[in-house]
């Protein structure tokens, strides 16, 4: 696989490889000791899979507090997404900025986000089918979030003519600067404490 870190390098773009010939390809999405040799030393214990049907759909920017603190690694089976990542980790030297990327289900691009991030995405095609891998179980009790569009953060979102689809709990979460600290940076393991 291919490992590129971004402008925040613990998010991470994973280009799994892919062995072609006329009858199509094969790739191997997911390789755990390639992962945590490359990647993150980390354990997925759950598979997600969402499915938005209008392009537009905007789902975040969701984390989960500790202790059932979630990393995520996320790919695109059917359809495109922007995937946004947002550092929320207090005392970090990116605090409160955000890091996107395109992924889609022709490269089959995935992206890491690991704990100390708030994630979302807003999808670019209709019938946008996006899986993802967690570190940790799905607790509602720890569900976490900010605003999609909290104007200190700024992120820059696909301009639709019909503004973003969202749930209305996504339309209620609290700015970023309202947000009580949910995980602290840790400058020697450059990540969360």
């Amino acid at each position: 696989m291919i490992v590129e870190r971004l402008a925040i390098p613990e998010v991470v773009r994973v280009r799994p490889r892919r062995f072609g010939d006329a009858r199509g390809y094969f790739s191997e999405v997911f390789s755990a000791r390639g992962f945590c040799q490359q990647v993150a030393d980390v354990e997925f214990v759950q598979d997600n899979e969402a499915l938005s049907g209008a392009a537009g759909t905007l789902r975040g920017l969701h984390f989960q507090r500790s202790p059932m603190a979630q990393g995520k690694l996320i790919r695109v089976i059917r359809g495109a997404i922007l995937d946004v990542a947002v550092d929320i980790r207090q005392g970090s030297p990116t605090f409160g900025r955000y890091v996107s990327a395109r992924l889609d289900g022709v490269d089959g691009d995935q992206l890491w986000v690991p704990v100390g991030f708030a994630h979302g995405y807003c999808t670019l095609e209709p019938d946008t089918l996006v899986a993802y891998k967690v570190t940790n179980y799905y607790s509602p009790d720890d569900d976490g979030g900010i605003l999609w569009n909290d104007p200190a953060i700024g992120i820059e979102w696909p301009v639709l003519p019909q503004g973003p689809v969202l749930s209305a709990k996504d339309q209620g979460l609290p700015l970023l600067k309202d947000l009580p600290a949910q995980f602290h940076y840790n400058s020697e393991q450059e990540g969360v404490a």
